[in-house]
C-alpha cells in the first residue's frame, strides 16, 4: 500500500507535467499562510491610548523626563489640626449662608482634615479631570488641547469668563467637553519665548504633583497661541482675602493667614530642592496663592517659571514680575535664581501681617513702599502698630517678632544672607525663634556687614526685644 501511495504521488499531472507531490506541497504552502492571516486580520486587538511619538506634530513637547520625581508630603509636619480649624475665619452673617447650610458650615469650621495621601491619590485617579476627553490627546502627564477645543470651553474667550489679567496673559474659566471646570491662561503673544524652550518647561512643570501647588492640566500650541490649562479653584486668593473682595465670606484670622503661608512656602521649598531641575517660580505674589474651599494655599502661574539645571547657581534673564514684589538684583540686573522667590515671598508674609499693598502710592512717601516702611517701624521698636487691623485677635508678640524677623530675612537685599524655603518653612513652624540664641551675635555681625540703616537696625530690634524678654 505505502509503495502504491508513493507511485500515486510520483505520477505526473497535466499542470506543468508537475509531480502530484509537488503541487500538494505549492497548494499547502499558500493556503496555510493565507489561514494565518485572517485569522490575525479577524482577532480584536487593544487600541493604543497614547499618540505614538513618531506621529506628533513638531509642537508636541517631549517625552516624560526621568529627572522629575514627585516626593512624599509630610503631613505630620503640619502645625494647624481639626480642632483648630474654626480660628482661621471670622465670619460675617449673610444671606447665602442662611440659605445653605453646607456653605455656612464650611465657612464656620474651614474643615481641612488631612487625608491618608495613598487614598487621596487613588481618588484623584478614579475623578481625574481629565478622564472622559479623547485618548489620541493624552500626554505623559495631561492633556494636548487643540485651539478650538478651549475656545468652546471658554464660549470663544468671552470677557464674562475672564477672572483674572496680569503681564503674563489673561486668564479665563472654563468647562471642558467632560464636564470638568478650568482656568484656561492665554498667554501674550509678544513673550517671544521660542517654541523649544515653552515645550521643555511646560513639560518638566507638568510632572510637578504638590498639595499646596495648582495642577497644570495641559496646553496648547497652534500658530503663535500658547495657552495653559490649571485645574480651577473657586475660593478666591490671597490677595482678594487680604484686600477686600472675599470680605463679604469674612476676615482671615492670623492662624489662616501663616496657614496659607505655611502652605505656599513649603509648594516653593519642593519647587527649590525636591526636584531636579528644580523650578523658580518668578511671580510669587498675593493673586497667585489661591485658596481652596479648605483654606490650603494652592500656588498658581508658575507655568512659564524658570528652570535651573544640575550645576547652575542662577541665570540671567529677561525681567518678568509683579511690581513691589521682584527681588531688587533680578529686577536692576536679571540675575535670577531661587533667593529671587525667597525675596517675593517675604513680601507676601509682610502683605499678610500688615494687610498692606507692597506699593500704594495713596500713602504718604514713607509708607508707599511696603518693605522700606515696615523696616523703618520695626527699627523704631513700633511693630506692635503694623499688625492688619482687620485681625480680630491680635498674635501673641513672640509669634508675631518671629513671623516679622522670618519675613525680614527674606527680604534681605544680600542673596547669601537671605534663607532657604525649606528654612523658612522650619521658622514658620517652630514655636521657638528661628535663630538659635548661641549664635545670635554671631548673626548680628553677619547683618552688619550684608545689610544697611533701616534694614540692620530692625533685625537688631527685633533680636533685642526677644533678649529683653528672656532676662524678664
Amino acid at each position: 500500500m505505502g509503495s502504491g501511495l508513493n507511485f500515486d504521488l510520483s505520477k505526473k499531472t497535466h499542470i506543468f507535467h508537475l509531480k502530484v507531490w509537488v503541487l500538494l506541497t505549492i497548494f499547502l504552502g499558500i493556503f496555510i499562510p493565507l489561514v494565518l492571516v485572517l485569522l490575525w486580520c479577524c482577532t480584536p486587538r487593544k487600541k493604543s491610548s497614547t499618540r505614538s511619538s513618531s506621529t506628533l506634530p513638531l509642537t508636541q513637547i517631549p517625552n516624560e523626563s526621568s529627572e522629575i520625581k514627585v516626593i512624599r508630603v509630610d503631613h505630620n509636619s503640619e502645625k494647624y489640626n481639626e480642632k483648630d480649624s474654626d480660628k482661621l475665619l471670622v465670619h460675617f452673617n449673610n444671606d447665602k449662608e442662611k440659605k445653605n447650610e453646607d456653605n455656612s458650615q464650611l465657612y464656620a469650621s474651614c474643615n481641612y482634615v488631612e487625608k491618608d495621601e495613598a487614598a487621596n491619590m487613588d481618588m484623584n485617579h478614579l475623578s481625574s479631570p481629565l478622564a472622559g476627553l479623547p485618548e489620541l490627546s493624552h500626554l505623559g502627564w495631561g492633556h494636548w488641547f487643540t485651539l478650538r477645543d478651549l475656545e468652546v470651553a471658554t464660549n470663544k474667550f468671552s470677557k464674562e469668563n475672564i477672572i483674572g489679567e496680569g503681564g503674563y496673559g489673561v486668564v479665563f474659566r472654563g468647562r471642558l467637553i467632560n464636564g470638568t471646570l478650568v482656568a484656561v491662561k492665554r498667554l501674550l503673544n509678544n513673550l517671544g519665548q521660542a517654541e523649544k524652550e515653552f515645550g521643555v518647561e511646560v513639560e518638566a512643570i507638568g510632572h510637578v504633583r504638590h498639595k499646596n501647588l495648582v495642577r497644570l492640566l495641559g496646553y496648547c500650541v497652534e500658530g503663535t497661541h500658547r495657552l495653559l490649562v490649571y485645574e480651577y479653584v473657586n475660593n478666591g486668593n490671597l490677595e482678594q482675602w487680604l484686600h477686600g473682595a472675599m470680605a463679604h465670606h469674612g476676615q482671615l484670622t492670623w492662624e489662616g493667614r501663616m496657614k496659607i503661608l505655611l502652605g505656599t512656602a513649603k509648594a516653593l521649598a519642593y519647587l527649590h530642592e525636591a526636584i531636579e531641575p528644580k523650578v523658580v517660580h518668578r511671580d510669587i505674589k498675593s493673586s497667585n496663592i489661591l485658596i481652596d474651599d479648605d483654606f490650603n494655599a494652592k500656588v498658581s502661574d508658575f507655568g512659564l517659571a524658570k528652570l535651573l539645571g544640575a550645576g547652575k547657581s542662577h541665570i540671567i534673564t529677561r525681567v518678568m514680575g509683579t511690581f513691589g514684589y521682584v527681588a531688587p538684583e533680578y529686577a536692576s540686573s536679571g540675575f535670577l535664581n531661587e533667593k529671587s522667590d525667597v525675596y517675593s515671598f517675604g513680601v507676601v508674609l509682610l502683605e499678610a501681617i500688615t494687610g498692606r499693598d507692597p506699593v500704594d502710592d495713596t500713602r504718604p512717601v514713607l509708607e508707599k513702599n511696603l518693605v522700606d516702611w515696615l523696616k523703618m517701624m520695626v527699627a523704631a521698636r513700633r511693630s506692635e502698630e503694623i499688625v492688619d487691623p482687620n485681625i480680630e485677635t491680635r498674635p501673641s508678640t513672640s509669634a508675631l517678632k518671629r513671623t516679622l524677623l522670618t519675613a525680614l530675612r527674606c527680604v534681605d537685599p544680600n542673596t547669601e544672607q537671605r534663607p532657604t524655603m525649606s528654612q523658612v518653612v522650619r521658622m514658620l513652624e517652630s514655636e521657638e525663634y528661628p535663630i538659635p540664641r548661641e549664635g545670635r551675635r554671631r548673626r548680628q555681625n553677619n547683618h552688619s556687614s550684608s545689610q544697611t540703616g533701616t534694614a540692620k537696625k530692625a533685625v537688631h530690634a527685633i533680636m533685642d526685644v526677644e533678649e529683653e524678654d528672656s532676662i524678664h
